[in-house]
């Protein structure tokens, strides 16, 4: 991974007995050309005075100009200098607050107390997961953290720490967590001291229907590796550390109002390559959204209805039955209901209607299997058949037990699919943008018609990459390295 550098006023500030780093003074790098000429730099800023027009501002500024990656960000600081701006994030985790310092501070007779994070750590279990939150919202080396009790218990104040302020406990903690902070995330393996970029890949161990699996997610950090890029697994839990990377790859289940969205859109605001980004996840995730947007570009979709409370006789005379009724963010075939009559629709439509305002409802269109093209910036990447799973409607059936049951699956070369079956997919997907997608779509009789397109298709191995191999991978990859080196 790239190198780093600790930022200091002066060499003496950094004790003898302080374990060894790659340091320089903030005048050496503000003034210095070496530093301006060393590309992908981590930069930890651990200057004294980080106040406006400072030194320590000015390096924080200066290191984003030169494309370093830098703790704390100028707007880091700029957040911490009045409470006007930070108290927002505050009074969102007023709750966590008073959770974590009811186990805290249970019994004892106080009313104000002061503490320290380092990177976002702490030494308190209960109050860790408050520490995990605040370093997400404010990514500074060192955060002091005051809380005042006032009936309940609340933060009063933000500010960054600096070292000459800690106690010698709290010396040799910062110290173990640097080490820590810098072997795991920032320093060079061996394995990939060629590497010019460092990509996060977004998934979830927990998920029980991933868009990719284990060997999948294998493939696509060896062929990272081809394209020179450093690829890691990162969790949800990993929210602090995403500006450590250059790029995201989402491979969890997206969702609005979700972890993933908030990965995506933090990434895209800080100027990293991000597929799939915001705008295609809240394009994609809604079936409402999309199913307006199709129609109104002349993407032909099975006939459609927007449904409030009160609606379902429309949905009676204008699509008969069977009918499908969608809740908008379902995913995996999940939130959706086939109905053969009226008892059937009334029943499915008050489960949806529990979850959202609004639902859709589709004509039902049977065929033997729903195509699944798969789209990567307005270019056919590969083609799938997946078949009804048997004797149920969907691809995927959810009621066998608690165990997802899908259907056969067929992998074909692009040049085999039909002309309107792609066309229709790639137009479909230029809709939303450049990212990665599937794009469902069913061929009739009639003609062809459009599901679903898919922010985060599913991309497993042996299954979609059935044609391609680690070529698949491959031109994924590529395709990061692409737009990374495009900046």
């Amino acid at each position: 991974m790239p190198d780093y550098l600790l930022l200091v006023d002066d060499l003496k500030h950094w004790k003898k007995d302080f374990p060894e780093h790659p340091l320089a003074t903030v005048k050496d790098y503000l003034t210095g050309e070496v530093w301006a000429k060393r590309p992908h730099l981590h930069v930890i800023n651990l200057c004294r005075d980080l106040s406006y027009q400072s030194l320590g501002y000015y390096a924080s500024l200066l290191a984003e100009a030169r494309g370093h990656r830098v703790l704390p960000t100028v707007s880091t600081l700029q957040d911490l200098t009045r409470k006007t701006l930070y108290g927002p994030v505050l009074d969102d985790l007023d709750a966590l607050v008073n959770k974590a310092l009811g186990q805290e501070a249970h019994g004892v007779d106080i009313s104000r107390f002061e503490m320290v994070l380092h990177f976002g750590k702490c030494d308190s279990e209960t109050l860790r997961p408050l520490a995990r939150k605040l370093y997400e919202a404010f990514r500074v080396p060192l955060l002091r953290v005051e809380f005042r009790r006032n009936g309940r218990w609340r933060i009063s104040k933000l500010r960054a720490g600096t070292l000459d302020k800690l106690s010698y406990p709290q010396e040799h903690f910062f110290l173990q967590v640097l080490d820590k902070q810098v072997r795991q995330r920032w320093q060079k393996p061996a394995s990939a001291k060629q590497a010019r970029y460092d990509l996060a890949i977004l998934h979830n161990p927990e998920e029980k229907l991933p868009p990719s699996d284990a060997k999948a997610l294998q493939a696509f950090i060896r062929a990272a590796a081809e394209q020179g890029i450093a690829a890691e697994l990162i969790t949800p839990k990993d929210f602090g550390h995403l500006l450590e990377y250059d790029a995201l790859f989402i491979r969890e289940t997206t969702a609005l109002n979700h972890h993933t969205y908030r990965f995506a859109r933090k990434a895209a605001n800080e100027g990293m390559v991000v597929i799939d980004d915001p705008d295609s996840i809240r394009r994609c995730v809604n079936k409402i959204f999309l199913s307006e947007l199709l129609t109104a570009n002349g993407v032909a979709t099975p006939a459609s209805l927007i449904l409030a409370k009160g609606e379902l006789d429309k949905a009676e005379q204008q699509l008969g039955y069977p009918v499908v009724l969608k809740i908008p963010d379902g995913s995996f075939s999940r939130g959706m209901f086939k109905a053969s009559n009226r008892e059937e629709m009334e029943r499915a439509a008050a489960e949806l209607f529990q979850h959202s305002a609004l639902i859709l409802a589709q004509a039902y269109t049977y065929t033997e299997f729903d195509w699944r093209i798969g789209v990567l910036n307005g270019e056919a990447l590969y083609a799938c058949r997946y078949f009804m799973s048997r004797g149920h409607w969907q691809i995927i059936n959810h009621n066998t037990g608690g165990k997802a049951k899908e259907g056969k699956w067929e992998t074909l070369p692009v040049d085999a699919v039909p002309a309107t079956v792609l066309a229709t997919a790639l137009r479909a997907a230029g809709l939303i943008g450049n990212g990665l997608y599937g794009v469902d779509l069913k061929q009739t009789a009639t003609g062809v018609v459009v599901i679903e397109v898919n922010d985060n298709p599913s991309l497993e191995y042996g299954v979609e990459d059935k044609v391609l191999g680690k070529q698949l991978y491959q031109r994924i990859m590529g395709e990061f390295r692409r737009r990374l080196e495009q900046g």
